[in-house]
C-alpha cells in the first residue's frame, strides 16, 4: 500500500507542473496578441492625423494622369474632374505636368573690392531699380590711393613737359655767357704761352713756367669745347628716347590712377538690374571679401521676378508631346483659381539619366501688377501643355 501510494503522490506531482506550463503559455499569446492589436490602432490612428485630408473625387482627378502617362486623353479626362480655372481649356491638350518656379535669371550681388560694411539698404522682398545704391563700404585706404596717384601722375606729366619744352631761353643765353668768357681766358692763356715761349727761347723764362702756361691754355681748351657741347645740347633739346620714357611714365601713371578710382567708385554698390531681392547675405558691420571662400562675400541675391520660368523634367515617354514655342498654361499649387500664359523656352541638351526624363524650362509671361504676388520663386505650379505653338507677338 505505501508503495502504491507513493506511486500515484508522484504522478499527480508529475501532471500539476504541466497543466501550470499551459496556462503560462497561453497567457503569452494573449499578451503578444494584445501588443500587435494596440500597435496596429497607434498606427492607424496616427495616419489619420497626419495625413492631410483631400477630397476623394480630386485624388482620383490628380493620380489618373500620372498613372497613364498624362497623354492627350487622360489630360481631357483630368480636365473635367479637376478644379481648374475656367480659362484652362482642355482641346488640344496634350500633356501636364507639374514643376517648380525660379527666376529666369538670379544674380549673387558681390563687391568687386573688399572692406567693411558702413551702410545696407538691403531686405528681402525690397524692390529696387537699376543703379540704386544697395550699400557703402569703407573708403579710408581706397581714397588715400586715389590721392597718391593723382600726384605721382601730376610729377609725371610735369618731367614731360619739361622735356619737350626743352631749355629755357635764359639757359641758352647763360651758357652763350659762358662759353664766350672761356674763350676769353683761352686766349688770354695763348698769349701768355706764346710770350713764354718766346722769352724760354731767349733765356728770358724757365722751362717751368713755360709748362705752366702750355698746361693752362690746353685746359682752357678742353673746357671751352665741353661748353660748346652743352650749348649745343641745350639748343637741340632733349633726346627723343628720353621723351618716349616721360610719355610712358606718364601712362602708367594714369592706369594706377584710373585702377585706383575704380576701386573707389566700387565701395557703393549699386543693383544691377531691376528686380527683387531674395536673400540677405550681411549685415552692417561685416567684412566682405570677394574672394573669400569661407567668409562672406556676397551682399544679396536678386532677381526680376516679372522674368520667371517653369523647371520641370518631363518623362523620356512622353518627351515627343513636348516641343520648343510650344503654348503652355501655368497653375499655381497655391492659387487655383489663377492661370498664366506661357510656352516652351528650351529643351535641355542633356537628359537627367536617374529620372528616365528631359528637363524643360517654359516661360512665364507675368502681368505687371502681379510680379511677386502668386508666382514666387520655388513654388509648385501645374503645367498644361497644348498641341499648337504660341501666338506670335
Amino acid at each position: 500500500m505505501s508503495s502504491s501510494a507513493s506511486l500515484s503522490d508522484r504522478v499527480k506531482s508529475l501532471q500539476l507542473p504541466n497543466e501550470s506550463a499551459s496556462r503560462h503559455a497561453a497567457s503569452e499569446v494573449v499578451a503578444w496578441l494584445l501588443c500587435l492589436a494596440l500597435t496596429v490602432i497607434g498606427g492607424w490612428l496616427a495616419w489619420e492625423k497626419w495625413t492631410p485630408q483631400q477630397p476623394t473625387k480630386l485624388l482620383e482627378a490628380k493620380a489618373e494622369p500620372v498613372a497613364n502617362g498624362s497623354d492627350a486623353n487622360s489630360g481631357e479626362n483630368s480636365a473635367g474632374a479637376s478644379a481648374k480655372p475656367a480659362d484652362i481649356k482642355k482641346d488640344g491638350l496634350v500633356h501636364t505636368d507639374s514643376g517648380y518656379i525660379i527666376p529666369a535669371h538670379q544674380i549673387l550681388v558681390s563687391p568687386k573690392v573688399s572692406g567693411m560694411v558702413l551702410t545696407l539698404n538691403v531686405e528681402e522682398g525690397l524692390r529696387v531699380k537699376k543703379g540704386d545704391v544697395l550699400a557703402e563700404l569703407e573708403k579710408v585706404d581706397y581714397d588715400a590711393d586715389v590721392r597718391r596717384s593723382q600726384a605721382t601722375l601730376q610729377l609725371s606729366r610735369k618731367r614731360l613737359e619739361e622735356l619737350v619744352q626743352g631749355a629755357r631761353p635764359e639757359e641758352i643765353k647763360q651758357a652763350e655767357a659762358e662759353l664766350a668768357e672761356t674763350q676769353a681766358n683761352l686766349d688770354d692763356l695763348e698769349r701768355s704761352y706764346k710770350r713764354n715761349k718766346d722769352l724760354f727761347a731767349k733765356k728770358g723764362a724757365t722751362e717751368q713756367e713755360l709748362l705752366s702756361s702750355e698746361a693752362n691754355a690746353f685746359a682752357m681748351r678742353r673746357r671751352l669745347s665741353k661748353l660748346n657741347s652743352t650749348l649745343a645740347l641745350l639748343r637741340e633739346g632733349p633726346r627723343v628716347e628720353r621723351i618716349e620714357q616721360a610719355k610712358a611714365e606718364v601712362q602708367q601713371a594714369e592706369a594706377d590712377l584710373s585702377k585706383a578710382q575704380w576701386r573707389l567708385d566700387n565701395c557703393t554698390i549699386r543693383a544691377p538690374i531691376s528686380g527683387t531681392i531674395l536673400k540677405k547675405n550681411a549685415e552692417e558691420g561685416n567684412i566682405v571679401n570677394p574672394v573669400a571662400f569661407n567668409g562672406s562675400f556676397s551682399l544679396c541675391d536678386m532677381a526680376d521676378l516679372s522674368d520667371l520660368e517653369v523647371d520641370l523634367s518631363v518623362q523620356e515617354s512622353n518627351i515627343s508631346k513636348v516641343f520648343k514655342g510650344q503654348r503652355c498654361k501655368v497653375q499655381p499649387e497655391a492659387f487655383k483659381d489663377r492661370s498664366y500664359d506661357a510656352y516652351v523656352h528650351r529643351l535641355m541638351p542633356i537628359a537627367d539619366r536617374s529620372k528616365g526624363a528631359v528637363p524643360v524650362r517654359v516661360k512665364v509671361r507675368v502681368p505687371a501688377d502681379e510680379e511677386g504676388v502668386f508666382l514666387k520663386p520655388e513654388m509648385r505650379v501645374t503645367v498644361w501643355f497644348y498641341r499648337d505653338e504660341k501666338p506670335a507677338e
